[in-house]
């Protein structure tokens, strides 16, 4: 089955760090872009990061630049996401999905999430 398990999340203080995975099945997963989005309470989605097919380009929204690292090992079907000083305004469920490199905004395989808490 084509499938993406989000796990990682949890409570953490304010400036702490967690590190998310995306493990993925039922499709090549070195083929494909990978994205990760986030929906805080009450909101909508944002997008916040992405690595393309090869790994060689990375892509970051302004709100998380310079704190959050995304990575992933082709040779383990694993996405990763490495949230650093940390802001209550990060609190989300966190989501990873693959796109083809020529269509990067067509998001599918969505995972069921991990919920990241930011609280002191």
């Amino acid at each position: 089955q084509v499938q993406a398990v989000e796990t990682g999340g949890g409570l953490v203080q304010p400036g702490g760090s967690l590190r998310l995975s995306c493990a993925a099945s039922g499709f090549t997963f070195s083929s494909y872009a990978m994205t990760w989005v986030r929906q805080a309470p009450g909101k909508g989605l944002e997008w916040i990061s992405a690595v393309n097919s090869g790994g060689g380009s990375t892509y970051y929204a302004d709100s998380v630049k310079g704190r959050f690292t995304i990575s992933r090992d082709d040779a383990e079907n694993t996405l990763f996401l490495q949230l650093n000083s940390l802001k209550t305004e990060d609190t989300a469920m966190y989501y990873c999905a693959n796109s083809l490199d020529e269509f990067p905004n067509a998001l599918h395989t969505w995972g069921q999430g991990t919920l990241v808490t930011v609280s002191s």
